[in-house]
């Protein structure tokens, strides 16, 4: 049987479908709240899915994901707030065009531009996963070292501009990424004469903790009681003919961009959008109606914003490196699961990649139909006081987390991971720099002392291909504060010589 067949077949499985469906509608409803991210989800819907098997598991967390990127344009539609920061784009035109009267119009221009981009994505995963798994498996420790450090970089690079922030996060990462036991010697190291310790930080828990509990308690402090109501006139819903024409340059545009970004390991749905909506902005022939209410705008944030799902998924799982946040939660259960992402996946189970990207598919196309069907339902959501969901996410984090092992050591370690990741709020820290530093410390420090024993630091410097990589790890960390730096200046200098006219 091939993997094609087989991957596919194994969604005939009446259980996946019902946990694609319960994904769905968790999804949606995680992407409608202001605040609830699909990492957050994620991590949260991980502690009950552990129990299940692999198929059924990923499909609850790959259709949460999904459908999370249709949910979370409501509120940036009715009330200007993106549901999670894949939809930060969103805002630019779909609240304006709320405000014209036109939110049906913007909801269901928004679904059909966040279907295309993520079947978009979900053609790259099939084409482009095994053709570059087979290209890693040529890698050595050296090129694999490399490889995860271009990995860290990338996330840490990409803080919104906070690269010391990252640094710092990153390393805290790696730090607690050392706790438990040596990857080489076996031996236990740091565990300060707790038992726990030894098989290493309780993943799940930490991650629940940094995105889960801190959310919620940062939420908690600073909550302010919002003048903002949702909008309520929807106006007409389906796009004429003459605006599936103006939406489709945006889609091809959006979809371009989003492939190429999601790519890129650690880059994510916001980046993506602000460039797509960007990129569709200087095709367009009105260019000037961006910003103030504009289908193509909406249009072409949406498809690229989504179209980066099927990249990330397939960074994930041809390299081992997370290709978002949300990627590096799931990463942790594929390891409890007993799938270890990577080059080596496609040789051992050839038709799982089949089935992620089945999974994903009806997953896109169920959480359409929701879309289209319930988004009035969805969208009076938006009323519902806060605390209500507050109670309800912590009563989950704690009973998810206590699930995964029946161990109350993991709840402990949640609540300090949640002060942990409050403070690093409070602060300006990204927490996803911890994340891949806990994730990745483990497989860097391994790789990195199996290429200097084989051959030293000369078997790093002697591979083109790790150095390649690492190169550009030092400029993706470099270029960026440089970029800043030389934007400053140029600014600076406009403003003396303003100055100077006056």
């Amino acid at each position: 049987m091939s993997p094609l067949v087989e991957g596919f077949g194994a969604l005939l499985d009446p259980t996946v479908a019902l946990c694609i469906a319960g994904g769905a509608l968790l999804g949606m409803l995680v992407g409608a709240f202001p605040g609830v991210t699909a990492t957050m989800a994620v991590a949260l819907a991980s502690g009950f899915t552990l129990a299940l098997d692999p198929i059924p598991g990923l499909a609850v967390l790959l259709t949460i994901y999904v459908s999370a990127n249709f949910g979370d344009r409501i509120p940036a539609i009715l009330i200007n707030t993106p549901g999670t920061p894949a939809s930060i784009a969103t805002t630019f035109d779909g609240y304006a065009m709320a405000k014209q009267g036109k939110a049906g119009l913007a909801m269901t221009a928004s679904a059909f531009a966040s279907a295309w981009g993520t079947l978009v994505g979900i053609v790259l995963l099939m084409v482009a996963a095994i053709p570059l798994s087979q290209l890693a498996l040529r890698f050595g420790p050296a090129e694999m070292f490399a490889l995860v450090v271009f990995g860290l970089t990338m996330m840490i690079g990409v803080s919104g501009g906070r690269i010391v922030k990252g640094l710092m996060a990153g390393v805290l990462g790696l730090l607690l990424g050392a706790i438990g036991r040596d990857p080489i010697t076996g031996a236990a190291r740091f565990t300060f004469g707790v038992p726990e310790l030894s098989e290493g930080i309780p993943f799940i828990a930490a991650i629940i903790g940094l995105f889960g509990i801190a959310e919620v308690l940062d939420q908690i402090l600073t909550h302010r009681a919002s003048a903002v109501k949702p909008i309520t006139q929807f106006g007409r819903w389906f796009p004429t003919r003459g605006d599936w024409r103006r939406m489709l340059r945006p889609l091809a545009v959006g979809s371009g961009v989003g492939g190429v970004v999601g790519i890129v390991p650690a880059t994510g749905g916001d980046i993506a959008g602000i460039l797509g909506w960007d990129q569709a902005r200087r095709v367009s022939k009105r260019p000037e109606e961006f910003g103030s209410g504009s289908l193509e705008g909406i249009t072409a944030a949406d498809t690229s914003s989504n179209a980066t799902l099927g990249g990330s998924v397939t960074t994930t799982l041809a390299l081992g490196i997370p290709g978002d946040s949300v990627m590096a939660v799931m990463i942790g259960s594929m390891v409890v699961w007993g799938i270890q992402p990577g080059p080596s996946l496609f040789a051992e189970q050839p038709a799982l990649v089949y089935s992620i990207a089945g999974i994903m598919l009806v997953a896109t196309v169920l959480t359409l139909g929701i879309s289209l069907l319930r988004m009035r339902g969805v969208a009076k959501l938006l009323e519902l006081p806060p605390h209500f969901l507050w109670a309800v996410i912590l009563v989950f984090c704690m009973v998810g987390t206590y699930a995964v092992g029946n161990n109350v050591f993991d709840v402990v370690v949640m609540l300090v991971f949640g002060l942990v990741g409050l403070f690093l709020r409070r602060f300006g820290v990204p927490a996803g720099p911890v994340v891949l530093g806990l994730l990745l410390g483990e497989l860097a420090e391994g790789n990195l002392r199996r290429a200097l024993e084989i051959g030293g630091v000369g078997n790093i410097i002697s591979s083109p291909i790790a150095m390649t990589i690492l190169a550009v790890s030092l400029l993706a960390l470099v270029v960026p504060p440089v970029r800043a730096g030389l934007k400053r200046r140029r600014a600076s200098r406009a403003t003396a010589s303003v100055g100077e006219g006056r």
